[in-house]
């Protein structure tokens, strides 16, 4: 089951596309939406990356942090990056402690789950069931952004 809202987001520290350290703590004051997806260069990953890339413009004008993460390597979330020029960074939680700190461990992968931490780092919103094709835009629409 997944976590709540209202609930504190549990702070991380993983490596992104890049191999740099990305924490939650680095998004201090802003919006985040964390989305969880089970697998670089899938039919409905690459869906939902593609909805986020093509609203990206969107939501940086809204002050909105989006990081895509999946148990995949930086080198496999470095060539979906590229395959698709995605703008946002992708986290490679290779061991699963962010998956398993966010409750969406699949077994081995992880489940599409998106999370919406307000600046103060609580749980805003909980996306379970998602429209991979249109998710960015729903998430805009239903924030207001």
């Amino acid at each position: 089951m997944p976590l709540s809202i209202g609930d504190t987001a549990p702070s991380f520290t993983v490596n992104d596309t890049s191999g740099s350290p990305v924490s939650l703590s680095d998004f201090a004051g802003k919006t985040v939406v964390l989305y969880f997806y089970p697998k670089d260069d899938t039919p409905g990953c690459t869906k939902e990356a593609c909805s986020f890339r093509d609203a990206y413009g969107d939501y940086q004008g809204k002050d909105v942090v989006v990081l895509g993460v999946s148990m995949d390597s930086e080198a496999s979330h470095q060539q979906f990056t590229d395959k698709f020029s995605l703008p946002f960074p992708l986290l490679a939680d290779v061991g699963g402690s962010l998956t398993k700190a966010y409750d969406v461990d699949g077994g081995g992968y992880a489940k599409r789950v998106t999370y919406v931490i307000d600046g103060s780092g609580k749980i805003s919103q909980v996306y379970t069931s998602i429209q991979t094709e249109s998710h960015a835009q729903d998430i805009m629409r239903e924030l207001k952004l």
